[in-house]
């Protein structure tokens, strides 16, 4: 046995010997092929992750049409997860599958390295999709692992920043309401999915509004929030509603963050200030999201 050990200390030895040799063994000049990308200074680092054919992955596994509150909320939680990890995302908002991360102008976070940033970011958002997956959908096996693509675009003032999110809000509606038209045409109106398409070939969003109060008696404007703005989500400092203390929250809200409104009530975004005290309407329920943070046990 004595024996015994002594080779294994030997072998140990002789192993963390050749580990650092190798390190600085004569191959190390393939490092030199490296290229390290630091992105620009004092500007907003927006990292964008999307699905990759999203379209198969949601047949695939029979989400419901034209919205999966379920997916959504497995979408959102991914991105908690992310904002949770890497505290310089002031905001991300996202919607369909895909969600943009807003990295303070400041931020030091590895150096600004571009490949750093948008992988780390990228890969523990898909890995907490995954990860998450079954207590969204605990009946339905995934089938593949899903996959996302990210990228990193720079804006250096506060306008281009909000016009960006503008943007995706304004995608988000647009999308939103093709598809709700689509599908109702197809679930209720019986329509094949090509005949769906030459119908709302053409059409405005005035046409498609009244396709849908019209035919199927829908107002749009009462769908819910969460499908026609997509979801934000910002941290909050909010009174615990079971020890009564604050606690700072990643909160998600689903408004328009076009107007001016929502960057005045919400200014430590732009301003880079402390988290600010939000106090939670008494006629709204606390969703699931915010009372599992608190640890409130939920139905």
């Amino acid at each position: 046995m004595k024996l015994v050990s002594t080779i294994f200390k030997y072998l140990e030895k002789r192993s963390l010997y050749t580990t650092s040799t190798m390190a600085k063994s004569k191959f190390e000049y393939v490092k030199n092929f490296e290229c390290d990308e630091n992105l620009l200074p004092n500007c907003w680092i927006v990292v964008r992750v999307d699905g990759k054919s999203f379209h198969k992955f949601t047949t695939k596994h029979s989400f419901k049409k034209p919205n999966d509150s379920q997916a959504l909320w497995l979408m959102n939680k991914a991105a908690s997860v992310v904002m949770d990890e890497f505290k310089d995302i002031l905001l991300s908002y996202g919607q369909s599958d895909e969600y943009s991360f807003v990295l303070r102008k400041d931020s030091m976070l590895y150096n600004r390295r571009k490949t750093k940033i948008m992988t780390y970011i990228n890969s523990l958002f898909s890995s907490a999709y995954v990860f998450f997956w079954n207590e969204y959908f605990p009946d339905v096996k995934l089938k593949y692992p899903p996959s996302f693509d990210s990228r990193v675009v720079l804006y250096p003032s506060d306008e281009n920043l909000r016009d960006y999110l503008s943007w995706r809000q304004a995608d988000c509606h647009i999308n939103n309401l093709y598809n709700t038209v689509f599908w109702a045409l197809v679930q209720k109106g019986h329509l094949t999915n090509t005949e769906a398409e030459q119908r709302l070939c053409g059409t405005f969003s005035s046409d498609k509004n009244e396709i849908l109060f019209t035919e199927f008696n829908t107002n749009y404007n009462n769908e819910p929030l969460m499908y026609r703005k997509g979801t934000i989500l910002i941290r909050k400092k909010i009174k615990s509603p079971k020890s009564g203390k604050n606690k700072i929250i990643i909160l998600p809200l689903h408004e328009d963050l076009i107007q001016d409104q929502f960057w005045k009530k919400n200014f430590e975004i732009l301003e880079i200030q402390a988290t600010q005290f939000y106090d939670w309407p008494p006629e709204l329920e606390i969703p699931e999201f915010v009372k599992k943070q608190f640890k409130i046990e939920t139905n």
